[in-house]
């Protein structure tokens, strides 16, 4: 289903009762709602699940030129407006995991539960660098150029040899995203920082990281430290997108903190 929010179209899917309460889900860079396949199925007998493609990805409008960050929040509350949903449950991961947290932190009268996922929340000179090569590589030679470090990094060495279903689809997301989106949205990851004004958020707050999402841990427990009564959840022997590796984990994490 496609709707008009905040200037652009916004593709988006709908599952579960129509009395149950709205579970958002924000998807991370290069990917869909594909992504939250198996969240979907596994939460949608106790919430009305919304999944919707960000600016750039999967069926939405892809602009041309750098998106800011708040122009994504500004996107997820334009669609909560054009769905008539007063406030809801918003997990997002990677780029979605700081959605998450920044609307927690801009517009928390509209959120109820947040889900923070594999995000620091926060750029910095270093990942702005890796940022602006990945642009270029995108600009020079389009999003095939990427697949393949983008596996790499998102997932564990042993995973990637193993190469299980979860990781050709992760393959087939990325070679699908819009090179002005991935454009668009890696300017927006460059420039962010939703971690610094943590302490403020006065709603519930799950982090959820993998174990092996490189330096991700660490952030997030800090991030978790920093906001009291927040809860942090790390996923053995999960990478990056750790929905999609430890599904049966995850779901459990999210049905614990919401109360399902």
């Amino acid at each position: 289903m496609k709707t008009k929010a905040n200037g652009i179209t916004i593709n988006y899917q709908i599952d579960g009762p129509e009395d149950a309460p709205w579970l958002v889900f924000s998807n991370s860079l290069a990917t869909s709602t594909a992504m939250w396949d198996e969240q979907a199925s596994a939460l949608q007998s106790a919430f009305r699940v919304l999944r919707y493609d960000q600016r750039g990805h999967g069926g939405t409008e892809a602009p041309s030129g750098r998106y800011a960050f708040d122009t994504l929040l500004d996107d997820a509350l334009g669609l909560l407006d054009a769905l008539g949903i007063a406030q809801a449950h918003f997990a997002g991961l990677s780029m979605g995991g700081a959605t998450a947290l920044g609307l927690a932190e801009r517009r928390p009268d509209r959120l109820d539960r947040i889900i923070v996922c594999d995000s620091p929340c926060r750029s910095t000179p270093q990942s702005s660098q890796l940022w602006e090569e990945r642009i270029a590589l995108a600009q020079k030679q389009g999003m095939a150029a990427l697949v393949e470090s983008t596996v790499g990094r998102w997932f564990a060495a042993e995973t990637v040899a193993k190469n299980p279903p979860h990781v050709d689809k992760v393959r087939a997301m990325i070679r699908a995203t819009p090179v002005n989106g991935f454009i668009g949205c890696a300017a927006a990851l460059a420039a962010h920082d939703y971690a610094s004004a943590v302490a403020t958020v006065r709603r519930p707050v799950l982090f959820v990281v993998g174990e092996k999402d490189g330096a991700a841990p660490m952030a997030m427990r800090k991030l978790h430290e920093k906001l009291a009564g927040s809860r942090f959840v790390e996923l053995p022997g999960a990478g990056h997108i750790s929905n999609m590796e430890r599904p049966a984990e995850f779901n459990r994490a999210l049905r614990d903190f919401l109360g399902a």
